[in-house]
């Protein structure tokens, strides 16, 4: 028994040394293996350096004034040679070089110190026949260089060796300047130069990139990563380049030998050790196997589920609807507010905000919905329990009650909201990729229609949306393309006499889509970006076609996104430098918004402005803030009562007492009032009672086009037949 026992386990010990020696002995062929391969790069990478160290040296040679000037004289044959002689300290890194032309020719030449001729050039034929005006059956092409961008440049390389040395040759093109008589009689010039591959130069590579004995053999060596081939000018190979490779498997060897044997005189003490080790290895793995998965799928910062976890969970949900026939709601909620918090407190603060919104989320879904932080500041919930879509609705309105309550971030009380889009499924969409666009295009919506809310996905919104695309590429073609238009509309004296000014009103006729109204498309502009733009060809046109009517004011309306642009002055200045169109005849109309979301800014430009000339005219008065503080500290020379008051306005009614006031205001503080949209003769009469300066509005004139101005202004009381008629 006991023999037995031990004959089994001597077998069992065997087994394993033989295993563990074809262990030891395929870990040192692959070290060796490896660190062959690694040394076989040092050494093309060492002669990739030298090559492009001699190319950078041949480079800066050709393109040497005292060369250039050589060949475009009126005698380059005599100059070349004194030329290429003060030039020897830029070959220090060759033996020899020479200026030689595509047939041969030597112009130039140098070997060491000396001068060299024809001679010494055809001594080169012995290593290579791809040289100018030599030719040996079967030689190889010299390897072209390629430049920076990895096309073939101008510069040749190669490696050869006649049998008794190896040399190292390089030829590049001499650039010509126009006219060059040598290059017409000639062809193109090259300078090629050689350098001898010594002993000492290789030892000096080795020593450089740490690789051991490189030499020239001229047998083969056995091991193919340990050499590289040098062809004879004939393109047959003599001759090999090698090195010595480190084995560090055979080092490792060594320690294996005597760890070997202590297994062998240990054998079931090691084996017990192995086994348990073995055992808490693999019990450590599946803990950090468990651990990668869980980090994989979860969000580090919030602790929750990650996109890619979200993603995983959606498919899986929607896969149980066609079984179930149930229904589920995607909603993805961006925080508002943000990146305001970032910016004013820092990204920890901003991190710490992260974490608290992930908590309270968490605490308002009910168990068995997901929620997961698919990027930045954007959530994302999938409910799966509930009534559908009243269920999302009541969920929607705890998540905006929830994320509205202050949070306290580093110890201040920090106020957010958030926007969220909701798409139901099977109802919207059954596919992930879909359902989560449509998701995202109601939290589109949600953010347009004022933040802090939840929209439901609905069909038009997808049109609404694809509107929007269309128009905002089409605008950006139309107003780089010229295709816009203006439209003027007078506005008249309160007599109704005469015209004192115009407002200029952008148009656009879309090719495809015919007159696209500017609420649509204006809006879109300060959306996309494209309103600032839009705005100075606005100002630029209306100055170049307004100039010809003098003593009429030119109104232009002002965007808040532009106003607010650090060179809104500097770019009206400018238009109306480069138009020549005179400033105490431009009016810009400003909204209250302009002037409420930073007064200060808001006051230096409009003093710079009116300094420069510049009038000023309050737009939309009385639907706004119509703060007197505003009137009184800004410095504005107009104010126009808006149309809202007089569309369903009495004469007795309290719209009639609204712009009575502000009539009466306009004139107690020195401004000019306007009123827009006058319609009626009786508006007309009741604004010419309570002392109103100007009128604008379809009563008059529609916008109209800069000629039908012209018309209008050539005419002396151009409104009589209208007034007379009402």
């Amino acid at each position: 028994m006991l023999k037995s026992t031990v004959t089994t386990l001597a077998c069992a010990f065997l087994m394993v040394m033989a295993a563990a020696g074809a262990i030891v002995v395929a870990i040192i062929g692959d070290a060796n293996r490896l660190e062959a391969q690694r040394q076989r790069e040092r050494v093309e990478a060492a002669i990739e350096s030298q090559v492009r160290l001699r190319e950078l040296r041949f480079q800066s040679l050709a393109a040497a004034g005292d060369l250039q000037n050589a060949i475009s004289g009126p005698s380059p044959l005599a100059t070349l040679q004194a030329a290429f002689t003060r030039l020897g300290s830029r070959f220090l890194e060759f033996d020899g070089a020479y200026i030689v032309s595509e047939s041969g020719l030597v112009f130039a030449g140098i070997e060491g110190d000396a001068p060299a001729g024809q001679a010494g050039y055809e001594g080169l034929k012995h290593f290579s026949g791809a040289l100018p005006g030599m030719s040996v059956p079967g030689s190889p092409p010299m390897r072209k260089i390629p430049d920076p961008r990895g096309v073939p440049g101008t510069a040749s390389w190669s490696l050869t060796h006649d049998g008794h040395e190896a040399i190292s040759m390089m030829m590049i093109d001499v650039p010509h300047r126009p006219g060059s008589l040598v290059r017409q009689l000639l062809g193109p010039i090259k300078v090629i130069g050689y350098r001898r591959v010594t002993s000492s130069m290789l030892e000096d590579l080795s020593e450089r990139y740490r690789v051991a004995d490189i030499r020239i053999v001229r047998e083969m060596p056995a091991d193919p990563l340990s050499r590289r081939a040098i062809p004879a000018a004939d393109g047959t190979v003599h001759a090999w380049l090698s090195w010595s490779p480190e084995r560090p498997g055979d080092a490792m060897l060594k320690q294996f030998v005597w760890a070997l044997a202590g297994v062998g005189l240990l054998f079931s003490a090691i084996f017990a050790f192995i086994v348990h080790r073995l055992h808490g290895a693999a019990h450590q793995i599946a803990l950090r196997e468990g651990q990668i998965q869980r980090l994989a799928g979860q969000d580090e910062l919030s602790l929750l589920p990650n996109r890619r976890t979200f993603d995983i969970r959606l498919d899986q949900e929607l896969a149980q609807l066609d079984r179930s026939g149930g229904g589920l709601a995607v909603m993805l909620i961006d925080l508002d507010r943000f990146k305001a918090v970032n910016d004013t407190y820092g990204h920890t603060a901003g991190d710490e905000l992260i974490r608290q919104v992930a908590q309270r989320l968490s605490k308002v879904v009910r168990s068995g919905d997901t929620v997961a932080r698919i990027g930045g500041d954007e959530f994302g919930v999938i409910q799966t329990h509930g009534h559908f879509p009243a269920g999302c609705a009541a969920l929607g309105e705890r998540i905006l009650e929830s994320l509205t309550e202050p949070f306290i971030i580093m110890g201040v009380a920090t106020t957010i909201g958030c926007s969220i889009g909701i798409a139901l499924a099977p109802q919207d969409a059954t596919d992930r990729e879909t359902l989560l666009k449509l998701a995202d295009t109601a939290l589109y919506q949600s953010k347009n229609g004022g933040r802090n809310r939840y929209s439901f996905f609905e069909a038009q919104m997808n049109r609404s949306l694809a509107l929007k695309r269309m128009v905002e590429e089409d605008l950006r073609r139309a107003i780089e393309d010229g295709e816009l238009v203006l439209h003027y509309q007078p506005q008249v004296s309160v007599d109704g006499a005469t015209i004192v000014g115009v407002e200029a009103l952008v148009r656009w006729n879309h090719p495809v889509h015919g007159m696209v109204p500017p609420t649509e498309f204006i809006g879109i502009a300060e959306e996309r970006g494209l309103i600032v733009p839009l705005n100075e060809w606005v100002l630029r046109q209306a100055c170049v076609e307004a100039k010809r009517w003098e003593g009429i004011r030119l109104a232009v309306n002002v965007s808040p996104i532009q106003f607010r642009h650090k060179d809104f002055v500097a770019n009206v200045i400018r238009i109306l430098d480069e138009t020549g169109f005179d400033p105490a005849q431009l009016e810009l109309e400003l909204t209250e918004g302009v002037v409420v979301d930073d007064a200060d800014a808001a006051e230096a430009a409009m003093m710079d402005l009116r300094a420069h000339g510049v009038g000023l005219a309050l737009d939309d008065f009385g639907t706004g803030y119509s703060s007197l503080i505003y009137l009184r500290r800004f410095a504005f020379d107009k104010i126009k009562i808006d149309r809202s008051f007089l569309e369903y306005m009495e004469t007795t009614g309290e719209s009639a007492i609204l712009v009575h006031s502000i009539a009466h205001l306009g004139r107690a503080l020195g401004l000019r009032v306007c009123a827009e949209g006058v319609e009626t003769a009786e508006q007309h009469r009741f604004l010419q009672a309570i002392g109103c300066h100007e009128l604008q509005g379809f009563l008059f004139s529609k916008g109209v086009t800069a000629d039908e101005i012209d018309d209008l202004l050539a005419q002396e009381k151009p409104f009589a037949k209208v007034l007379a008629a009402a």
